[in-house]
């Protein structure tokens, strides 16, 4: 389990005791509560000041986004040692950003959205869609036509947060649903189960031991996603000629070559080349 922050940058309070020590005689330090040993520091680092100081630990970051789909009391014990992490956002594969507020929203989830609201969560139209707020989304849109067809983490549509929000965000979804393009579906060609059998497997783009990933079956779909250790797979949409996008990054194109009815290689772009892979 990642290891919560202080409350207290501990930089800055490393540097108010050191300050303490060196301004005052060794008595006034006593009653200050400060203490000092001969040829000792006054006080030391804390022992889990995460490599990504001052950031925040992006362990942190991935655990409050993924409690935010529905675990409010993580959500709340995490907001109490760091507040701020109220605006955390987590790319979760290829640019697939998502907030801790953007997965309240999206999963339907109106106390955790409010929770993270109070604690200075940034309001977007995919909270509002999921709130039933049907004058904020028309605002929103009227002064940025087209931004009904904007998608939300992974890909997910503007209709579909209004519908996660359940009878009080009915009035959003028919609204949403008079504009005609607000819950368009990524294009997507079948794939059978002989056919996702041809990409199965473990692919390797260096030597190291954790470059590799795997081509796999999500469970309880009928669709391949790409997995890298211990991260959740991403969902991949079928193209056609062997080649997929992740969800939430349709530009970036995983294609495949097949030969002798088995894949046996891969290449990312994103649009730029990322990485050609072997299968192993």
């Amino acid at each position: 389990m990642a290891h919560l922050l202080p409350a207290v940058d501990p930089e800055r309070a490393l540097l108010s005791r050191r300050a303490c020590v060196g301004l005052v005689p060794v008595g006034a330090a006593a009653l200050m509560g400060v203490r000092v040993s001969a040829g000792q520091p006054a006080a030391s680092v804390p022992e889990a000041v995460p490599d990504s100081f001052p950031a925040q630990d992006r362990g942190m970051v991935r655990e409050i986004v993924g409690a935010s789909h529905g675990n409010i009391d993580r959500v709340a014990a995490l907001l109490k040692d760091a507040p701020r992490l109220a605006n955390a956002a987590y790319d979760w594969g290829f640019g697939d950003w998502e907030t801790a507020l953007g997965a309240a929203s999206h999963t339907g989830r109106r106390e955790i959205a409010a929770m993270l609201l109070d604690h200075g969560a940034r309001p977007d139209v995919f909270c509002a869609a999921m709130l039933g707020q049907l004058e904020v989304v028309k605002a929103m849109i009227a002064a940025r036509p087209g931004l009904q067809r904007t998608r939300g983490p992974h890909g997910l549509t503007l209709v579909h947060h209004a519908r996660a929000g359940g009878e009080e965000s009915k009035a959003v979804a028919e609204y949403l649903g008079t504009l005609g393009d607000a819950d368009i579906a990524y294009p997507e060609q079948p794939l059978s189960a002989e056919q996702r059998e041809l990409y199965l497997g473990d692919y390797s783009y260096g030597a190291r031991a954790d470059q590799r990933f795997s081509i796999v079956v999500l469970e309880k779909q009928e669709r391949l996603g790409i997995k890298r250790g211990s991260d959740f797979p991403r969902a991949l949409f079928h193209l056609g000629n062997n080649t997929f996008h992740p969800a939430g990054a349709p530009d970036v194109a995983i294609t495949f070559t097949v030969q002798n009815a088995k894949a046996t290689g891969v290449s990312i772009t994103t649009p730029a080349a990322l990485l050609t892979a072997t299968r192993e």
